[in-house]
């Protein structure tokens, strides 16, 4: 029997009938609403849940899509075993392989050896004993990045150098027991510059934004007083991101490629985000409706196998 539901685009439940009417939350509610109608347009059955309701009778739904679920890497292991719950029920966009190996920034590890350039990153596993300063002397950097290989919204992220890192070896030694890390150099183009980030759909780039950290730091997230900007890539970075996408096991059908010129003067890629990441719809209403033809044409493709 078919499924009543085509799409289910997953939130979370902070998002799903939100009391705060910020601008941030009002965002998040435009841009899921910009893909919702943009399905719907294409004669898709469509509803929006939080993805971790005990309630929602996913064999009801026929396929789901991340979007703004950005409270899975705080309730990790609850959300891998979602994930291994519902699996078998549904059809994923994108695909449930690629969103576990998306989650784990050990993937900037198979990413490098498909020859595509990341930023230098040296991990350092669970249950380490050195200090972080004996690591960090051994890699030969002026400035570092320290945080978690599972993270987002620049969780447990220090910056540290050779001067004040002994200000983190206690809370180094105690995170360390509980995830793995990872280790990567300050690049100074973020301070400079920002970061750039480009929206891939369908293995094509459809448009791009430039994030900035505020005055006196460095993380560029707005949860932190940084600032999204207009930004026209040129066509190294556009290709730059079209291969990265291309170099992942399956072709996803949305990503977003966040990327900086390194301290070497080289395109390199901070993250390949697969799972949730905020798409900036706003600054190109088209993007949402190129998802949306993208997803009902993986539905449309998989219902032909069934």
């Amino acid at each position: 029997m078919k499924p009543p539901i085509d799409v289910a685009i997953l939130t979370e439940s902070r998002y799903l009938n939100p009391v705060d009417d910020s601008e941030y939350v009002l965002n998040v509610l435009w841009e899921d609403d910009l893909l919702k109608k943009a399905l719907e347009r294409l004669g898709l059955k469509v509803i929006r849940v939080d993805w971790a309701d005990p309630d929602v009778d996913w064999l009801s739904i026929k396929a789901a899509v991340f979007r703004t679920t950005w409270d899975y890497f705080d309730r990790f292991d609850e959300f891998v075993a979602w994930l291994d719950h519902v699996e078998p029920l549904l059809e994923f966009i994108n695909p449930i392989s690629q969103i576990r190996w998306n989650m784990d920034k050990w993937y900037l590890k198979d990413l490098e050896e498909r020859g595509v350039k990341v930023v230098d990153t040296y991990y350092i596993k669970k249950g380490e004993t050195r200090f972080l300063k004996d690591i960090f002397l051994n890699r030969d950097w002026e400035e570092a990045i320290l945080k978690p290989t599972v993270a987002g919204a620049a969780r447990h992220t220090y910056k540290f150098n050779l001067q004040n890192v002994h200000e983190l070896e206690d809370t180094f030694a105690e995170l360390i027991q509980h995830e793995d890390f990872m280790l990567q150099p300050f690049q100074q183009s973020v301070l400079k510059k920002g970061e750039i980030s480009l929206m891939v759909i369908g293995g094509e780039f459809t448009h791009a934004i430039l994030k900035k950290a505020k005055k006196g730091d460095f993380r560029v997230q707005d949860d932190f007083g940084g600032t999204v900007h207009n930004y026209e890539p040129n066509h190294l970075e556009i290709e730059f991101a079209e291969q990265a996408v291309q170099a992942c096991d399956t072709l996803p059908a949305y990503a977003r490629v966040d990327m900086m010129w390194d301290n070497w003067g080289d395109l390199a890629i901070s993250e390949l985000e697969l799972i949730e990441p905020e798409l900036w719809f706003r600054e190109n209403v088209r993007a949402a409706e190129k998802l949306a033809t993208e997803i009902k044409k993986r539905i449309d493709e998989s219902s032909e196998f069934l």
